[in-house]
């Protein structure tokens, strides 16, 4: 053999080599990598091949799945009442991907998810067949928050102080999963995304706003907890007309002067008197404000397990002494989700025990093994039993003789806190209507709290009795009196 075919003979066998080394780089190494890649289509149809597993509310199944007749997707994703539930359950689109308990438990619905494989399915490399999630909804807590909502845009959330179980979490306007789920939706997808996609955006969950006075029940539970407080009846020698800390700029109360001069607390919390918050959180403190704030649940992202992104915040920034009165009734950089005013009632009702709450109590397989259980959910003494005590009762005072009268729920025992929050620069957007509230009966108990963005009702007449309080009563009586 001469050099040059020698030659030519040594490079060709170092090309095998190298193909066969590549080969094996690929198949060994880089293989799940190139199997799990987002990128990877055939794990997309591979999703839609068979039916999801579903998302069941009171037992029964809120979502579904319907055979398209397409070449690449099998099924797709149908959803009942979608609507009613789409805060709850999300999307799971072929064409724009997943979100909320569709997006969490992804792995789970579609039998991606290792837990679900049999050794069978291990040894012959088959999807397995796909789990469950079970949710802590009650379908009657939902619908009668969805109903109330109609006319109004607004989220509203409830959840029960003692289990930490979430009943509802709804939001208006919403939207139907439905009509997203297929691989060409865009149309729809389209129309949804309009006005910044408000259909689609959690308000619930995953938008903090300025509480407003719903806050007040925070400074109180701060200053109690200080003692700064030591008696809901007694005067707080507090003055009205009243002037910000640090400024010139008089703070008036909507009751009046006359009426918030010199109030006990139970006076305020029922008249909602700026001044007497305002001061007591410029006494208290930045970092005692915060630091009660934070045990409740602000500055933490909360995984329900949909996760709370941005999370409800109290400002952690170096404040001036009247932005830190601004805190106290909720305004300046104070800003919270419903759920999270909801933990904030709930933690009240159960004596100061704040129970993480959760819209999922069990994940489990096709055949109803159990692979998750959150029945057992952490909980925290987040203030004493007495400090809660003693806002129960001043919340009760809110709900019999204040601006909480429309929450009353007969037979029961319902506590309130009022909230109207400015927005908008010069106070150019309709103000937030909130109102939060606990009730409980018959061995049963609810802590709610709804926020209304926009309404018809006239700007003079936004308040959060008038406008949220409603809302929150019908919830409760759905809850309480079955």
């Amino acid at each position: 053999m001469n050099k040059t075919i020698r030659r030519a003979s040594v490079f060709c066998l170092l090309l095998v080599l190298a193909l066969l080394v590549r080969v094996t780089w690929v198949q060994a190494y880089q293989g799940q990598a190139l199997a799990d890649d987002k990128h990877n289509r055939r794990n997309l149809i591979g999703q839609y091949e068979n039916p999801l597993g579903n998302i069941i509310v009171g037992g029964e199944a809120i979502t579904g799945s319907e055979k398209t007749g397409g070449k690449d997707f099998g099924y797709k994703r149908t959803y009942v009442d979608g609507p009613l539930y789409a805060p709850v359950t999300g999307y799971s689109s072929q064409a724009f991907g997943t979100s909320m308990l569709e997006g969490v438990y992804k792995n789970v619905l579609n039998g991606s998810d290792s837990r679900l494989k049999t050794v069978m399915d291990m040894l012959t490399n088959k999807r397995a067949d796909p789990g469950n999630v079970l949710t802590t909804i009650d379908k009657d807590v939902q619908k009668a928050a969805y109903d109330a909502l109609q006319g109004k845009q607004g989220a509203a959330v409830a959840i029960d102080p003692v289990t930490g179980e979430i009943l509802a979490v709804v939001n208006n306007p919403s939207f139907d999963p439905g009509s997203i789920a297929g691989a060409n939706d865009q149309k729809a997808w389209d129309a949804l995304s309009a006005d910044k996609g408000k259909a689609m955006e959690n308000v619930a969950l995953r938008k903090p706003q300025a509480p407003g006075s719903t806050f007040k029940l925070v400074t109180l539970a701060a200053a109690i907890e200080n003692g700064l407080v030591t008696d809901i009846d007694q005067q707080t020698g507090i003055a009205d007309p009243y002037t910000i800390p640090g400024t010139r700029t008089p703070l008036p109360s909507e009751a009046g002067s006359a009426a918030c001069n010199n109030v006990s607390v139970r006076t305020a919390l029922r008249l909602s008197c700026n001044n007497v918050f305002a001061e007591l959180a410029s006494k208290l403190g930045q970092d005692k404000m915060r630091a009660t704030a934070e045990k409740l649940g602000f500055n933490t992202q909360i995984d329900t397990p949909v996760r709370t992104n941005p999370p409800s915040k109290y400002p952690s920034k170096k404040m001036s002494v009247d932005q830190v009165a601004q805190t106290g009734i909720g305004q300046f950089d104070v800003q919270a989700t419903p759920l999270q005013m909801a933990m904030v009632t709930a933690a009240i009702e159960n004596g100061g025990k704040l129970v993480a709450p959760h819209m999922v109590s069990e994940v489990t397989d096709a055949n109803g093994n159990v692979l998750e259980s959150f029945k057992d959910p952490k909980s925290q003494q987040v203030m004493k039993e007495r400090t809660a005590s003693m806002i129960r009762d001043a919340m009760r005072t809110v709900a019999t003789e204040g601006g909480g009268k429309p929450a009353q729920v007969p037979g029961a025992e319902v506590g309130g806190k009022t909230g109207t929050a400015q927005r908008g620069v010069n106070n150019s957007l309709a103000p937030l209507a909130w109102f939060t509230s606990y009730g409980k009966a018959n061995g049963k108990q609810i802590a709610v709290a709804v926020v209304i963005e926009n309404s018809d009702t006239d700007r003079s007449e936004i308040g959060g009795g008038k406008l949220a309080a409603p809302i929150a009563q019908k919830m409760m009586q759905a809850w309480l009196k079955k």
